[in-house]
């Protein structure tokens, strides 16, 4: 089910942010306790066997041109260590619940451009899961950021490093992993 929402950012925006909140389908799993066989925390080990610098241009989709490099450069498994540059509009996520099934607040400003100021993340398995950070141009210090979707468009470049591992990050990112 879908809802179209306004948000209180929507104000403060050089053109108007549209929200739209997703509810997820429920699964049997949700309403499951926590398996007390799956660690509270763990821990992983590796080493980067490269680090790589990807360079998206102008009028390009930022997600779009990463997993096009990720396909190309064989990466399975990486860390997000940086991300600068600028874009023309961009498309994110974020948690808007407590409880599963987890809804996600999607925020799209296409025609809003923003200094793409930070991004982290993993690449598991090849799957990016990229959270950015974006300053917008409104003279009053707003960000923005949240989980990067495809509608983000580059406007002067877009600089993303990786570290490549050597590890398999396996479930570190499987939120039925409970």
């Amino acid at each position: 089910m879908k809802f179209l929402i306004p948000i209180a950012l929507s104000m403060a925006l050089a053109s108007p942010a549209v929200a739209q909140l997703v509810r997820h389908p429920a699964t049997k799993d949700d309403p499951r306790p926590n398996d007390p066989k799956v660690p509270d925390s763990y821990v992983l080990s590796g080493k980067f066997d490269r680090v790589l610098v990807i360079r998206a241009k102008n009028k390009t989709d930022l997600l779009i041109e990463m997993e096009k490099q990720v396909k190309a450069q064989n990466i399975k498994n990486a860390v997000i260590l940086s991300g600068i540059g600028s874009v023309r509009g961009y498309r994110f996520h974020n948690v808007a619940g407590r409880d599963y099934p987890v809804p996600d607040m999607f925020v799209s400003a296409p025609n809003t451009p923003a200094d793409f100021i930070g991004m982290n993340g993993y690449v598991v398995n090849g799957v990016i899961h990229a959270h950015i950070i974006l300053a917008l141009g409104d003279n009053k210090g707003t960000t923005v950021s949240g989980h990067l979707e495809k509608g983000t468009e580059v406007l002067t470049f877009a600089i993303v490093t990786l570290g490549v591992m050597n590890t398999d990050l396996g479930r570190v990112d499987d939120l039925t992993y409970r």
